[in-house]
């Protein structure tokens, strides 16, 4: 399935009313394929959206939780989720990860690699069609302005997708257009518990900052902040889908490898965007902005058979393959793994 953008928040926001209004709201949904599970956490916005589906499909739901051992209170989380999924009859596979951070990597980013992985293993293992994910309105606004802190482009600003694929299984994110605060009001309407991350109150982690400092800011001054940020990713969301499609065109013209001679015949913002697509699409790198500028310039100097490319990109290099004789032409661009 296709990745879409952030979905429309509506004036009867489904969050306003409680679960009830939550679980009708998730009745309104396409039906989602089952068995559908829910990525379990124990906290609020998870728990929320387990027990809205499981009101919504009884019998249909299953949840997975993820013990990472990151944390002493690990045991106890996963202790939380079985007693509560065993209070909603909701059948529960909890699995154990230890995430390895590659060179470069994050421990969150590698605890988040290692989640999605072991839930699409999971998922698969258990006949699980479509796994549901708890993130709302406010991690999404989160998303973004940590996007714009680091100078992102378009598929950075369009946040998180509603569907996504990724391990092979299809992912879904039914509250995006709901507040955290919405969540934890009908989870404590309904009398029903959840449990805190102590994590989240670390403002160590630069998404902490934003929740705790500039979130407050921007419900006093922009009340509306979660539509209109919303509304922004849906922009960038559909202005890649075409950049995204005139890649693909051009990249039909000049070929894969690039042909030099054929790449300079396009305008460079065209060059630049055909070339970013080549390297995702066929090699899973994203070059930075001063790495795609040398190399473009270099696309540009490239005008004798003898010209030489040889550019660090991400983690390999760009360099010039020659034609072969009898040809005249510029040679083609070539990645090598670095």
């Amino acid at each position: 399935m296709a990745a879409s953008a952030t979905p429309r928040p509506t004036a009867a926001d489904p969050g306003a009313g409680g679960l009830l209004s939550l679980t009708a709201s998730l009745l309104q949904r396409p039906a989602p394929e089952f068995p559908l599970a829910i990525a379990f956490s124990g906290g609020a916005d998870s728990t929320a959206l387990l027990v809205a589906a499981q009101r919504a499909w009884p019998g249909r739901i299953a949840a997975i939780h993820i013990h990472h051992g990151l944390q002493d209170a690990a045991d106890a989380f996963a202790q939380h989720c079985a007693a509560l999924c065993t209070q909603w009859q909701v059948p529960l596979h909890t699995v154990r990860v230890r995430a390895h951070a590659a060179e470069g990597e994050s421990p969150e980013d590698a605890a988040r690699r290692a989640r999605y992985a072991a839930l699409a293993e999971t998922a698969r293992a258990h006949g699980v069609a479509t796994v549901w994910l708890g993130q709302h309105a406010d991690d999404q606004v989160e998303t973004l302005l940590l996007a714009l802190s680091r100078g992102a482009g378009l598929p950075g600003l369009a946040g998180m997708p509603e569907h996504f694929v990724r391990h092979g299984m299809t992912f879904e994110r039914p509250l995006l257009a709901v507040s955290g605060a919405q969540l934890r009001q009908g989870l404590t309407e309904a009398g029903i518990t959840w449990v805190e991350d102590p994590t989240n109150t670390d403002t160590a982690y630069t998404r902490n900052r934003i929740r705790h400092a500039l979130l407050p800011a921007l419900e006093a001054a922009f009340p509306a902040f979660r539509e209109t940020f919303a509304r922004s990713a849906r922009h960038a969301a559909q202005a890649q889908v075409l950049l995204a499609a005139l890649a693909a065109d051009d990249l039909v013209q000049v070929g894969d490898p690039p042909d030099i001679a054929a790449l300079q015949a396009l305008p460079r913002a065209r060059q630049a965007n055909a070339l970013r697509q080549w390297l995702r699409s066929a090699h899973a790198v994203a070059a930075s902005e001063a790495q795609l500028d040398e190399l473009l310039d270099q696309v540009d100097a490239c005008r004798t058979r003898g010209h030489q490319i040889r550019l660090k990109v991400a983690s390999g290099f760009v360099e010039r393959v020659e034609a072969p004789p009898p040809s005249d032409r510029a040679g083609r661009l070539a990645f090598r793994p670095g």
